[in-house]
């Protein structure tokens, strides 16, 4: 710009417009910014769209999302369309059949009925088959209204059931004709195999021969054969037909008639009220076993082969044993059915199919397992019976076994072969022992369990007299314990049955025990001799955590025998008890460290617990017995490895040192603490001499509450001045040695007993002070005592505050 042009001339040069002229121009001017605006918002927009993952449809390309699909609408359509052209079919033959003639009837449905099952071949041509599926059910449907308007018109006279079976195996017979024309006029196609036709006359099948019985008024054992017959015939189409859908229907057909058949064909068996009932229903049974045998030899996976042999084989035995059930009585019902099942064994040997062998086995073990089931409630008598003798010991021996067994409970029925079913089933199992050697430790366990239930069961199942049971049960006990000494030298012995055989010997021994309450002489021989007996099989390191303790517990069951023969109290008899106590704790040092050790203690404590027990009402022989007790104790504890039992010692001494004293009428708690202090102080001394970082309070702390804490309370309570007074001392050397040692524990303890001690001696005076006083004085000392507090804290803050200062103050 020139230099010499004034600001005056630049003023003057400026061009500014008219109020109107610059509103117009400042509208314009917004609404291009407003154009420009809404073009950016709408790229921007755009943008966006375009980068996200997923682009949004713009607004004018969004469709609704179809909520069905095509198939499904149509397959909806035509279902719908069949249903309601049946319905129609369906009103029209029975509402307006009559307002035609018989001509007109016949030309109609026949007509009708030929369209409908003409129309699908075409269909099928075109590639429509849903349309030509509902089409021709449409056509099945009719043909069904087609028979019922044959009967009506021109049967009516003809019996309604036996039409209806004739007509459901013609119909059956048509629809499957029908369907296998259909598939084969297209043989390479695909769409020529309706789904209908096939099923539908497959499931129509299963009426004729039903219905026919019952039209022919024939009894149960004919109706049961008309269901094994089609269920029969329904096994063969499951495993023949080449098609899916067929295969679905028979098999579930077979299921279901053949299960209501087996069923019916069952329980004719077991209601059979004589042989050639029986006969003809274990024919029906035989033939469903037949069936389901087929089945599984030609079943096409290993697994339903076994279950459906299993049933097979399960059928067979009861068809088999419902013919010995009807012969036989009803004792020999059980045994019968188990020859039966026992006797499918011998497929094992055959050419069969392995899943069918399986299955046979699997049957027969079934068989087996419910007669041993049947027979354990026998057992369980045998066994538990005599526990009731515990009442009425020595009361009398019973006539026979039996009666010692059943004194409370019955005897079960039929029962008589309970011992032949457990023989059988045992031999059974060493014969299979002998031929697998994978499972020969499980079968001979388990044959030796069913011998030893048979040789239990068979005094009171054939009623010996009471003392031949007793021997009866010593044998049986004596012969497991000799098998179970025997077996550790066998070759290859199975590892569990010599632990097993003496289990059963302990179990029979208890049993044994009870039942020889009934007598004096019995029960003193039987358990000496039980004593005797485990004694020696204890002496097989392998046995001996069993043994063992079974012949301690004999033993202590002899000495409370012993007692009571000889007329003793309980409180004598429990220092007979002892001795066995004292044989375990010998015996014990003197294995060492054997498995057997730790067992024979525990049972020597429990004995001695028994001893305890006997004299609680007597407290002079308590104290004896628990002096007894700690010397058992004490003498174990010498041992290296049972050092701390000494523990146990020292408290059973202390608590006969107690017992005794309260015997005399001791009433003074010094009496009975300072037996525990002065040992409890010793022993803090040496852990303190042997570690020096050892608490006072761990060394001396129990030692020393043990006296002083009982003495304060007594001397609370106590009216005379020595009490208090020698508390006092007491407390007051604690005190002194803690303080010249520095001892925490004896410090405080010694301190606090001899301040209480003091308040108790001055409690009278400090009262009549009390009294003295007049009532305003307490509210004045608390109120005092509050201020004086309140000053203190404030001084406090006060004193905090200059510090902060004084810190802030700092550079």
């Amino acid at each position: 710009m020139p230099g010499n042009v004034t600001g005056t001339t630049l003023l003057g040069m400026t061009h500014i417009p008219p109020p109107a002229e610059e509103l117009r121009l400042l509208d314009t001017e917004l609404g291009q910014l407003d154009a420009r605006r809404a073009q950016l918002l709408t790229r921007r927009g755009w943008l966006i769209h375009a980068l996200s993952p997923v682009p949004a449809p713009r607004p004018a390309d969004v469709r609704r999302q179809p909520e069905t699909t095509a198939p499904s609408v149509q397959n909806v359509l035509l279902i719908l369309g069949g249903i309601l052209l049946t319905i129609a079919a369906m009103a029209f033959t029975l509402v307006s059949w009559g307002h035609l003639s018989i001509a007109g009837r016949a030309l109609v449905l026949g007509a009708v009925t030929l369209a409908a099952l003409g129309a699908p071949a075409p269909l099928l041509k075109r590639g429509l088959r849903s349309t030509a599926e509902s089409v021709a059910g449409l056509g099945l449907a009719l043909t069904v209204l087609d028979a019922y308007a044959l009967y009506a018109v021109a049967l009516p006279e003809t019996d309604g059931l036996g039409y209806t079976a004739v007509a459901s195996a013609v119909l059956a017979v048509a629809w499957a004709a029908y369907g296998l024309s259909l598939a084969a006029l297209h043989p390479a196609s695909e769409a020529g195999h309706l789904h209908l036709p096939l099923p539908l006359a497959t499931a129509t099948a299963q009426l004729p021969l039903l219905l026919w019985a019952g039209a022919a008024g024939a009894g149960a054992h004919t109706v049961t054969a008309a269901l094994l017959l089609t269920a029969a015939f329904d096994t063969v189409l499951a495993l023949r037909s080449p098609v899916k859908s067929v295969r679905v229907v028979a098999t579930v057909g077979a299921y279901v008639m053949g299960g209501w058949g087996t069923v019916a064909a069952g329980w004719l068996s077991w209601t059979a009220s004589g042989t050639s009932a029986a006969a003809r229903a274990a024919a029906l049974l035989l033939f469903a076993a037949a069936i389901a045998l087929t089945a599984a030899w030609h079943a096409p996976k290993p697994r339903v082969g076994t279950g459906i042999a299993l049933t097979g084989g399960l059928i067979s035995v009861a068809g088999a044993g419902g013919v010995l059930h009807s012969s036989l009585p009803d004792t020999w019902t059980v045994p019968g059915y188990l020859v039966c099942g026992v006797a499918l064994l011998a497929v094992l040997r055959s050419r069969l199919p392995e899943p069918v062998r399986h299955g046979l086995a699997w049957a027969s073990g079934c068989v087996q397992a419910v007669a041993v089931l049947w027979a354990l409630s026998t057992v369980a008598v045998a066994l538990l019976g005599p526990v009731d003798w515990v009442r009425s010991a020595w009361s009398g021996s019973p006539a026979t076994a039996r009666d010692a067994v059943t004194t409370e409970l019955p005897w079960p029925p039929n029962a008589a072969t309970a011992p032949l079913v457990l023989a059988l089933v045992a031999a059974v199992l060493a014969v299979a022992a002998r031929g697998n050697a994978s499972w020969r430790p499980q079968a001979l366990t388990g044959a030796l369990t069913l011998i030893w239930a048979t040789a239990l069961i068979v005094p009171a199942a054939f009623e010996l007299p009471y003392t031949a049971g007793l021997l009866a049960q010593l044998l049986v006990t004596a012969a497991l314990v000799a098998y179970a000494l025997r077996s550790p030298r066998l070759p290859t012995p199975p590892a569990p049955v010599p632990l097993v055989a003496l289990c059963l010997a302990l179990l029979t021994s208890l049993s044994l025990a009870f039942l020889a309450l009934a007598s004096r002489p019995a029960t003193l021989s039987v358990l000496a001799t039980l004593t005797v007996l485990f004694a020696v099989a204890a002496r097989q390191p392998r046995l001996g955590p069993v043994a063992a303790p079974a012949s301690l517990g004999h033993a202590t069951a002899l000495a409370c025998a012993v007692g009571a023969a000889l007329g003793w109290s309980p409180q004598q008899t429990a220092l007979l008890v002892l001795v066995v106590p004292v044989a375990a704790v010998l015996l014990a040092a003197r294995l060492g460290a054997s498995p057997t050790t730790l067992s024979m203690e525990v049972t020597g404590a429990t004995a001695a617990l028994l001893a305890v027990g006997l004299t609680v009402t007597d407290p002079p022989m308590l104290a004896l017995v628990l002096t007894l007790c700690g010397v058992i104790a004490a003498g174990t504890a010498v041992r290296e490895d049972r050092r701390p039992v000494g523990y146990a010692a020292a408290a059973l001494f202390m608590l006969a040192t107690w017992v005794r004293l309260a015997s005399w009428d001791v009433g003074s708690p010094e009496a009975y603490t300072l037996p525990v202090t002065v040992p409890a102080l010793l022993v803090g001394v040496i852990r303190r001499g042997k570690d020096t970082r050892a608490s006072s309070w761990t060394a001396y702390g129990p030692g020393i509450a043990v006296t002083l804490v009982p003495s304060l309370f007594a001397a609370w309570g106590d009216t005379h001045w020595l009490r208090p007074l020698l508390l006092g001392g007491a407390a007051l050397a604690v005190t002194l040695v803690g303080a010249r040692h520095r001892l925490q524990a004896p410090l405080v303890l010694g301190g606090t007993v001899l301040a209480l001690d003091a308040l108790h001696e001055l409690a009278p005076y400090i009262a009549q002070v009390a009294g003295a006083l007049p009532r305003w004085a307490p509210p004045a000392l608390a109120g005092l005592l509050l201020l004086a507090l309140g000053a203190t804290y404030e001084r406090r803050i006060r004193d905090a505050r200059r510090v902060r200062e004084a810190l802030g103050r700092m550079r």
